[in-house]
């Protein structure tokens, strides 16, 4: 297959003459049937690899990926695009997904979306040889992997696609944060058939990083709105904080708003848009906020707290400056922070007896007797669940991401299901039915006018545009549907919104329950290495800090020069070689002996002048100290 054929479907359907840096090189790569591994910064445009030649491919392209709420997300977009696209995930019951994958057996769809965990049941395994995939694309990656910051067990499944499949497509593998441990992890995780690596720099020349050690955040936030135009970005860890924060700054007079997975989606997908189309200025959020979202005038991106790992960081400030101006991306820093986030430790890993209770107390909440449930889906009211039982929210929400982690079962993020509608009756059969009930008559014509596709596939639909079309109550819409539902004509599905728990595996007893101590240990470990590696991030007043974040994927990088470490060292009116080469000379006489400040000055070799900048900017920032006789000693270390 010709690039040229795809760069004309990019064209044709974004709009775009040419391709991205690297994604030319990963879609060459895939139609030429090799396993690839690409890595690109948030906003690389990690979609299109996978989606222009899933068009150009001849069979469907099987997209895997953990978020729901993304999946729709693309899934609408696609279908907007009259790109046939469907998805099955969790939220959908055995009927609709019965449906969806004969529609892509026999139909003309370009993708199917899904999310990892379907992959192992019964019914995708039986209907999966009749599939004719063109390339297997999984996204977020680094979930695959036991060394990555978001393991899943589900992950660990997907290779067994490659015995499944008939077609042996090439797989696509897409992450924007993997270190090299973690590359190869995700190729072994994967069976690659030959290493295949595609990365470009993650260096995002833009974005200026800002260490900012203020103990009066509020103040210094508003100081800073004050001198930075456009949209942007407060990041916060908790939901009442993105409320707080917000109507502070409001009240500071600029337009903000708060964000959070708590809201009810509608008011989240409001918020949202009048963010994005700059009706609001500031958006103050969790880490809810941000998956898929593609804004290319962000021009800072702002963290209250900060953020458990460089990876989370790197995300979250990646969204700043796509269209390339210049940014900045401003965490701010007390040492109460760094009190809290070691602290987050014993939340983030509860005895192993408490996860023991928890699973048990699911169980018998859910009514799940011992030796069943395998593969059964339940809705799941979280808050409902810790105040019957009286468990603490924190520990029990870790307590089921570590059941997760051991492969008992999947807790998956809150779903919004609009309501859907099938037709189970032939056109015929719907014929004669309305001919001989004339009272539901009006109502299926007004259905079938308002919506299409209902008798090969399961459509949403809206209760609310549907009684207005009707000039009717929400009420008696339910009702119509209600009874055709249970006159076998249609299939109707009521709207939901709620999390879910898939069991992976039957019920055990109490003392069955296995949590590995050595996997419990191993991700602790992890877990507090990244917390030490963001707290160095944040400490640190002399590593440029765009050198830093880079260095930690295993990239390396010359000092940015915008950063404020790099900023203050530019006041010295040294070059970076001058300053590095005076540093360096300055270490080994310390590590010899101990003069005074212009014996070393002198010891440098350098002129005394440049020597002396040097070293007071040392001084400053506490890098070397003075004993009581004014002789100085290297007091970090490096």
């Amino acid at each position: 297959m010709e690039l040229e054929q795809c760069r004309k479907i990019l064209t044709r359907y974004w709009g775009f003459t040419s391709f991205r840096p690297l994604q030319e090189e990963i879609i060459r790569s895939v139609t030429e049937g090799k396993d690839t591994l690409g890595l690109m910064p948030t906003g690389g445009g990690k979609s299109l690899t996978f989606q222009v030649p899933g068009i150009a491919l001849d069979g469907i392209c099987l997209v895997i990926t953990p978020l729901i709420a993304l999946m729709k997300e693309q899934v609408a977009k696609l279908n907007s695009m009259e790109i046939k696209t469907l998805m099955i995930h969790s939220g959908l019951t055995r009927e609709e997904i019965e449906i969806t994958l004969d529609n892509c057996i026999y139909g003309d769809y370009k993708f199917l979306y899904m999310s990892p965990e379907r992959i192992t049941t019964p019914l995708f395994r039986s209907k999966a040889p009749r599939l004719n995939v063109s390339l297997v694309a999984v996204d977020e990656a680094h979930c695959i992997s036991q060394w990555g910051y978001d393991f899943r067990p589900s992950y660990l499944r997907i290779p067994e696609l490659r015995d499944l499949l008939q077609s042996n497509p090439p797989f696509l593998a897409l992450t924007a944060s993997a270190t090299e441990k973690v590359a190869d992890d995700i190729m072994d995780k994967l069976a690659f058939r030959q290493r295949n690596v595609l990365k470009t720099s993650f260096e995002r020349k833009n974005i200026s990083y800002l260490v900012r050690k203020v103990e009066d955040k509020g103040t210094y936030l508003v100081s800073t709105l004050g001198n930075i135009n456009g949209t942007g970005i407060v990041y916060v860890r908790s939901r009442k904080k993105s409320r707080e924060v917000a109507e502070l700054i409001s009240g500071k007079g600029f337009s903000a708003d708060f964000y959070h997975a708590g809201l009810v989606q509608e008011t989240r997908d409001k918020k949202q848009k009048a963010w994005m189309e700059g009706k609001t200025k500031i958006i103050v959020a969790t880490n809810a906020f941000g998956m898929g979202i593609d804004k290319p005038d962000v021009r800072f991106v702002i963290h209250w707290d900060i953020p458990d790992s460089i990876e989370s960081y790197f995300q979250e400030t990646g969204r700043a400056g796509r269209d390339g101006k210049q940014s900045w991306a401003v965490l701010l820093y007390t040492e109460a922070d760094k009190n809290r986030l070691m602290q987050s430790v014993a939340h983030k890993f509860p005895p192993v007896e408490k996860i023991k209770d928890v699973y048990e107390l699911l169980c018998n909440h859910l009514q799940m007797p011992v030796g069943s449930g395998k593969d059964t889906v339940h809705d799941f009211n979280m808050q409902e669940f810790v105040a019957k039982y009286r468990l603490p929210v924190i520990d029990t929400y870790n307590s089921l991401l570590f059941l997760q982690r051991e492969g008992y079962l999947e807790f998956t993020e809150e779903i919004n299901n609009p309501s859907r509608v099938h037709f189970i009756v032939g056109r015929d059969d719907l014929y004669k039915f309305q001919v001989a009930n004339e009272a539901y008559d009006k109502f299926i014509k007004l259905l079938l006018r308002s919506y299409s596709g209902m008798f090969t596939e399961y459509v949403v639909i809206n209760e609310d545009s549907l009684a207005a079309r009707a000039g009717v109550t929400r009420d008696a819409i339910y009702q119509f549907l209600v009874k055709l539902s249970a006159l076998n004509i249609i299939h109707y599905i009521p709207g939901k919104k709620t999390p879910l728990i898939i069991f992976t595996a039957e019920r055990l007893e109490r003392k069955s329950l296995y949590i590995s101590p050595e996997n419990y240990l191993h991700v602790k470990e992890k877990y507090i290495s990244r917390l030490d590696k963001m707290i160095e991030y944040a400490e640190t007043d002399t590593k440029c800090r765009s050198v830093m974040l880079l260095g930690y994927f295993g990239e390396e990088a010359e000092r940015c020069g915008n950063c404020d470490v790099c900023r203050k060292r530019n006041e010295l009116e040294l070059s970076e070689y001058e300053f590095d080469l005076i540093l360096k000379a300055i270490k080994e006489i310390l590590s010899k002996e101990n003069p005074d400040a212009g014996s070393l000055a002198e010891k440098t070799g350098y002129p005394p002048e440049k020597a002396v900048r040097v070293i007071r900017w040392l001084l400053d920032h506490k890098k070397i100290v003075p004993d009581e006789n004014m002789r100085l000693r290297w007091a970090v270390k490096e």
